[in-house]
């Protein structure tokens, strides 16, 4: 018994955690993006390559945001643990499913715009020009990148969760409210940075109080019975 709650301590933190770097990591990535403060948008692939190319702190941020991919599906379960055995139990099932689908093809997306754009980015100016075609094609989703646009589904599943967990009432109206909030405006287009930055510390301030709650439970005596 003893492995067993601290075992369970143990996933208690390591998820409460995940509740507080995941929109961290995304509140420090919009704030760094250029021009913040002189929003424009749809720009082009031409001008989102530009933006990148020689950027070294953006391509690091979106290097972050790639593996920071990994802590959604942590949280997706832990709302699917929420809605266990309510009404809205398949909506937490449902959910998960294609918040975490959403997040491999996230991890696509920047892995194929921005890992590859910093490896570009150590080729000489003037072989980084021949590459333009190339990159022209990956920025406009031509192929199979056409794909990462599943991406929408990472807001979307989460958005089934957050109803459900509206309809069972398992976590605080006001958490639940901003976090509704901060998923419809998080995918902004490129170019208005502001907004999402202004969706990501409305979900910190909804996914906050969740990580600090099961980092007090892990590290309290009375977490240990359940």
């Amino acid at each position: 018994m003893d492995g067993n709650g601290a075992l369970r301590r143990f996933k208690r933190m390591g998820t409460g955690l995940c509740f507080i770097v995941f929109p961290l990591v995304w509140v420090v990535a919009f704030a760094a993006h250029p021009n913040l403060l002189k929003p424009r948008l749809a720009l082009g692939p031409a001008e989102l390559i530009q933006r990148a190319h020689g950027d070294g702190l953006l391509q690091f941020l979106h290097a972050l945001v790639t593996v920071n991919t990994a802590l959604l599906v942590v949280v997706a379960l832990e709302f699917m643990r929420l809605l266990g055995g309510t009404s809205a139990a398949r909506a937490g099932l449902v959910g998960a499913g294609l918040a975490i689908l959403g997040a491999c093809l996230l991890a696509a997306d920047k892995g194929a715009l921005c890992l590859t754009m910093s490896a570009l980015d150590t080729l000489p100016e003037r072989e980084f020009a021949q590459m333009m075609p190339g990159l022209l094609a990956i920025f406009s989703f031509k192929g199979w990148m056409a794909l990462v646009w599943g991406l929408l589904l990472m807001p979307v599943g989460v958005i089934v969760q957050t109803a459900g967990m509206l309809r069972a009432k398992v976590l605080p109206r006001w958490q639940l409210g901003l976090l509704l909030a901060s998923l419809l405006f998080i995918g902004f287009p490129d170019g208005a940075e502001i907004v999402n930055l202004a969706a990501a510390l409305l979900m910190t301030a909804a996914m906050l109080p969740h990580g600090v709650r099961l980092l007090r439970s892990g590290t309290g005596a009375a977490s240990a019975g359940g």
